[in-house]
């Protein structure tokens, strides 16, 4: 079964904090993806912890037509993966904009980001599995939101 990774797994995996073990798995046993959205999430924590992120990301962003992306950073002389090869990183469909919509009463009253719809959208249409560090996703019920969660800690 695919694995759809949130921001916040992706998170926890990139600062080796409790239950990047379980994303570090997940990666090796393979077909793990991350939301476009996702990404976006990831770079903005950077960018918000680190400034010098910011400015590495201006520096190197594409300036015109699609262009393959760095699949990471340096600043200050460290490596900052963005995602490994072992991570595919998968565009956020039209579909999915109208599943994370669906979604929005679902989860309005757990504080789920948009992002948070982001990974539950793309993991239902990959039927995959989302791996979340956000607690309050199990309080969600995979019926009702018609994709299987795990959190990474605990």
């Amino acid at each position: 079964m695919p694995v759809v990774l949130d921001a916040s797994a992706y998170l926890a995996y990139l600062r080796d904090e409790p239950g990047a073990d379980v994303v570090e798995a997940a990666i090796a046993a393979g077909d793990v993806v991350i939301s476009t959205v996702n990404i976006l999430e990831v770079l903005n924590r950077l960018s918000d912890e680190r400034p010098e992120v910011a400015r590495v990301l201006e520096r190197d962003a594409p300036r015109q037509g699609p262009t393959e992306l760095p699949r990471s950073i340096v600043v200050s002389g460290r490596e900052w993966p963005l995602y490994s090869a072992a991570v595919k990183l998968e565009p956020f469909t039209e579909a999915d904009s109208w599943r994370a919509a669906v979604l929005r009463p679902i989860t309005r009253g757990l504080g789920l980001s948009l992002g948070g719809r982001a990974c539950l959208a793309l993991a239902h249409r990959l039927g995959a599995l989302a791996l979340t560090a956000d607690p309050s996703w199990l309080a969600l019920s995979s019926a009702a939101v018609g994709v299987e969660i795990r959190l990474i800690q605990g």
